[in-house]
């Protein structure tokens, strides 16, 4: 049974967590390409913004003395998801927009957005300097331990706070980008738009509307994993730029420009690298006698070591673009 919980706490709950920042991050990333046709570059340096954001409305209140019975930075967290789509529609008016009017191809703006992914990390050290943080300075990080004796096991499931936080809110917020996206005007407009951009323009499809609200759901997206995943590990000022290569994947191998697909290749991603670098000698354990020796005394049977754990994620970029270059939901092209 320990055996059973030990699996249960690295694979189920870590591949949640990662899975779930890879979701939030490639829906960002795919709703901006459906919309705008460019890979957005700088998406994991806006997930990084947009937990500093929420870390500094954390800092002033905790100095103040304020406090919540749940964790500040989640009670903060929408504030800063506003100020990061206010962000990114500064970013879009100052950088992408003029070059789109003076219609400068993908590749163009993909670089554009590079430069501002060195832009947004110079302002980040600017502010903050280079040395880690934590949201829990001020207040107690509480971690539930789910008692599993009753099933034999001598060890509990573990979750802290912010990773249960974290499965609820994800929740709420595919759910209501689902809504959305199926039931309201305008989000069938970007659904429109994403098929097919000038039919689009020709059916009276406000598309500067269209684009502006991409870039508000990118922005608080980006603000939303990136605070999630700052409360779960700790705030730096490279936080998600080390992560952005397999949101990229997740979103390729989901399909570019299908939100449900981000939502699968993020989970996918994220249980893969979880699955890959798991030691399954937890399981040879209780068989070790009647195991040869040289399985029996085998030690660290992952696939890969955990350093090389982001390799994962483009083995299955590489297998899923040989069998389905479009993606599993059949995005667009890639």
């Amino acid at each position: 049974m320990d055996e059973l919980i030990f699996f249960i706490n690295k694979v189920i709950i870590s591949g949640t967590v990662i899975g779930s920042i890879y979701a939030l991050g490639a829906v960002g990333v795919t709703l901006v390409f459906g919309i705008l046709r460019f890979a957005h570059f700088a998406h994991g340096d806006m997930m990084t913004l947009g937990a500093f954001f929420t870390y500094s409305l954390v800092a002033i209140l905790a100095t103040a003395g304020f406090s919540l019975p749940i964790p500040l930075g989640i009670a903060l967290m929408p504030v800063a998801m506003a100020l990061t789509s206010v962000a990114a529609l500064g970013l879009d008016k100052g950088f992408y927009a003029p070059l789109r009017r003076k219609g400068a191809k993908p590749v163009t703006l993909l670089i554009a957005s590079i430069g501002v992914t060195l832009m947004l990390q110079g302002v980040i050290r600017l502010f903050y300097g280079t040395s880690t943080r934590t949201f829990f300075e001020s207040e107690p990080k509480d971690i539930f331990r789910i008692d599993m004796s009753w099933a034999g096991g001598t060890r509990p499931i573990t979750i802290t706070e912010p990773q249960a936080w974290m499965f609820g809110l994800v929740v709420v917020a595919v759910l209501a980008l689902h809504f959305f996206l199926t039931r309201s005007r305008l989000g069938k407009g970007m659904r429109a738009m994403s098929d097919n951009p000038d039919l689009a323009q020709v059916s009276g499809i406000n598309t500067a509307l269209v684009v502006r609200v991409t870039w508000i759901l990118a922005g608080a997206l980006a603000a939303m994993a990136g605070t999630m995943l700052a409360l779960d590990v700790s705030l730096k000022p490279d936080l998600a730029f080390n992560i952005i290569l397999p949101i990229f994947a997740a979103a390729v191998v989901g399909g570019l420009g299908q939100t449900y697909g981000a939502i699968a290749g993020g989970f996918l991603v994220g249980f893969a690298e979880t699955l890959a670098v798991f030691d399954w000698t937890v399981f040879l354990r209780p068989f070790r006698e009647n195991l040869p020796e040289w399985l029996a005394t085998a030690q660290g049977l992952s696939l890969v070591p955990t350093e090389y754990k982001l390799t994962v994620a483009f083995v299955i970029l590489v297998i899923v673009l040989l069998v389905r270059p479009t993606g599993i939901f059949k995005g667009l092209s890639t």
